[in-house]
């Protein structure tokens, strides 16, 4: 039996762009579909959802966060991820905060938009099934056993430290805002400040170099991510 490749739903405005996708995508072996705005993806995600959307922000008739926020309200999982400009950060943490997964900024790469991808889709595939233990090089965390490890060696967290930890392996691989993360760890009543300490003490105790994190990723002016697991 051969397995059907995966439906990605490009949506952007720019003929150019779209065409540069539909090529490095259908290589890769993805099975490309179009929409030029909004409306038509709207339409499209309606009749056959794709796996993935792959969404410029900046669409002509419905905004790309406007699509977010109805696909999302809709009940769908399906993973997104943004294309946008360098100057469009606010676009980019309200993408994220209504629930896309990943953005990548234009311009951008091949790999970079592949990566993005594969990420997304194991994202998926984890909160269908969340595993027990999350292993990401020298880093495992058992979320039955709640126990932390690096290099083989238990860590001990704060029950703050331990909670944000888990809320990122939940959502390994992905981006999440400083008021995502505030909202669901702390209530949202906490300065993004507050955040920042707890991120550098969880540095101090599972990287190797806190200054270079390996698994701990700042997103600059957006949020965080945990690298995503073995």
């Amino acid at each position: 039996m051969t397995t059907a490749p995966v439906r990605v739903l490009v949506v952007d405005d720019e003929p150019p762009i779209r065409r540069f996708l539909r090529t490095s995508l259908s290589a890769q072996g993805y099975h490309v579909l179009e929409a030029e705005n909004g409306g038509g993806a709207l339409t499209m995600f309606g009749r056959n959802p794709p796996d993935v959307l792959v969404l410029d922000l900046g669409l002509p008739d419905i905004d790309g966060v406007e699509v977010i926020r109805r696909i999302r309200d809709n009940g769908s999982t399906v993973p997104i991820i943004v294309l946008s400009s360098r100057v469009d950060e606010r676009g980019k943490v309200q993408a994220l905060d209504l629930g896309a997964d990943d953005y990548v900024t234009k311009p951008f790469g091949t790999d970079e938009l592949l990566a993005r991808l594969r990420a997304a889709l194991r994202h998926r595939l984890q909160q269908q099934g969340e595993r027990p233990v999350f292993r990401n090089a020298d880093l495992s965390v058992d979320l039955v056993r709640r126990l932390v490890t690096v290099r083989g060696d238990e860590v001990k967290l704060s029950p703050r430290e331990y909670d944000l930890l888990r809320l990122l392996v939940a959502h390994a691989g992905k981006v999440l805002t400083h008021r995502f993360i505030l909202r669901e760890v702390w209530g949202g009543d906490t300065d993004v400040q507050y955040l920042r300490i707890y991120v550098r003490s969880l540095r101090q105790k599972i990287e190797a170099d806190p200054e270079r994190p390996q698994h701990l990723i700042t997103e600059t002016g957006v949020g965080y991510r945990l690298r995503g697991g073995d």
